[in-house]
């Protein structure tokens, strides 16, 4: 089931000097694999990690994360 969260991490990540995923995991303290996770839309960050994120692209939340919840409608009908 894919997320109705979206990002642009991976934009970013590159916009910052390629920043690696082990990076911004180290900045943001989780692992690496929660941010591939996160990036390639199969998991939701939570809260305050979606804030530490758009923190160290000193971004706004909505710059980074957007919510689609007519997408995630559409997966569930099918």
């Amino acid at each position: 089931m894919s997320s109705a969260i979206r990002n642009k991490i991976r934009y970013y990540r590159f916009m910052n000097g390629e920043m690696t995923q082990q990076e911004l995991a180290e900045r943001t303290g989780v692992t690496r694999q929660t941010i591939l996770a996160i990036e390639s839309d199969k998991y939701s960050p939570s809260l305050e990690l979606a804030f530490r994120i758009a923190a160290v692209f000193q971004q706004p939340l909505e710059e980074i994360f957007s919510y689609h919840p007519e997408e995630n409608n559409l997966s569930k009908e099918k």
